[in-house]
């Protein structure tokens, strides 16, 4: 299938042709503002299917959106037309095409032109009122409010917020371009992105300061489902290679090593200790908390006693067995490197360690 992507160099054709090829689709013909209109009658020719992205949203003047937004796509449709030719269309309007102002109206113009097409091609056409995309590789400081806060936040920039409160509907990148390839394929299919994320300009601002705040605290906030996971990974897009990395804290005594990894607010902590052989560490016990344990290099001797009826219990484990060791409360415990080399335990708690409230008692066994 021969694919026409307009405005392939944009925020949204750029994540869409990465798409495309993803899914096979390997001749992609990208229009953009370096092409000529010969080299998109050209394309026109022999596409089976167009993606029309292309569009002015920052103008030098007004009368640049009836050229970007209504002559391009009326050149598209006039030639399609002429050449005979019926070619599914999808169309990226916008929530403002009803606005009565200057880019709204370039945008109605447009789906106008797009209707009239499909009553007289007989083409099947796509019209996308696309709200608020946002996503990684889209332009900061330019029409997009989650693109400026993102890159804002993570360069120390201030933010500009009139009204914290002020609502705002958001639909991820991914989720646009999955919804897009769809029509490739399927039929009868209604052109509108799922899920938007209904946000306010605040609750966006302040997830994106608890994010750069969270190399600092160790605590990641919920970044694995929904608006905050896409908003995390939007955020993160935006690192250059030196923010790649960070230092998190460890603590070495003539042990070994203990150092924090992650914290998260509502499934507890991640870290890892190392031990010299022969060291043991731990001889303590809970009365709620609990941890698992991995031991990733080296072999361990664990230890646990109840500590009401000072029923015992041992187990050896090495590192290539990648067995999972739980601590149960009311039983004191303890880890004992028995191997020649350095011990190595990665180990989760299911909460963050409070130092008001430990719920870690001494018990040596």
């Amino acid at each position: 299938m021969n694919i026409l992507v307009t405005g392939a160099d944009g925020f949204i054709g750029k994540n869409l042709c990465v798409k495309l090829s993803e899914l096979g689709y390997d001749d992609i013909t990208k229009f953009d503002r370096n092409n000529s209109l010969v080299d998109l009658t050209h394309a026109l020719k022999t596409t089976d299917f167009i993606f029309h992205l292309a569009g002015i949203n920052r103008p030098l003047n007004d009368e640049e959106f009836k050229s970007g937004n209504v002559g391009l796509t009326e050149y598209i449709t006039n030639t399609l037309l002429e050449l005979g030719r019926s070619v599914p269309l999808l169309l990226t309007s916008s929530i403002q095409a009803d606005k009565d102002n200057a880019y709204g109206i370039s945008k109605s113009a447009a789906e106008d032109n797009i209707c009239c097409y499909k009553q007289k091609s007989k083409a099947a056409t796509y019209i996308y009122r696309l709200p608020n995309v946002f996503g990684k590789w889209c332009k900061p400081n330019y029409n997009s409010m989650v693109a400026t806060f993102c890159y804002n936040t993570l360069h120390d920039l201030p933010i500009t917020i009139h009204d914290p409160k002020a609502k705002v509907n958001l639909v991820y990148i991914d989720d646009v371009c999955e919804q897009f390839c769809r029509h490739l394929t399927e039929n009868n299919i209604e052109p509108i992105v799922e899920p938007i994320y209904k946000q306010t300009v605040g609750a966006v601002a302040e997830l994106l300061t608890e994010f750069k705040q969270s190399r600092e605290t160790l605590v990641t906030a919920d970044v694995g489902t929904g608006f905050i996971r896409a908003l995390y990974s939007t955020y993160i897009s935006y690192f250059e290679s030196e923010n790649f990395s960070y230092i998190v804290p460890a603590y070495t005594d003539p042990r070994g090593t203990f150092c924090e990894m992650l914290k998260t607010p509502n499934a507890g902590q991640f870290s890892y200790f190392t031990a010299h052989p022969g060291i043991t560490r731990g001889g303590h016990y809970h009365h709620s908390k609990n941890e698992k344990f991995l031991v990733i290099k080296g072999t361990a001797n664990f230890r646990f006693q109840n500590i009401l009826t000072n029923e015992k219990s041992e187990l050896v484990i090495d590192a290539n067995e990648h067995r999972i060791v739980e601590t149960v409360p009311g039983w004191t415990h303890d880890v004992t490197n028995i191997g020649s080399d350095e011990l190595i335990v990665m180990l989760w708690a299911n909460e963050i360690f409070d130092r008001e409230k430990p719920d870690t008692f001494a018990k040596p066994l």
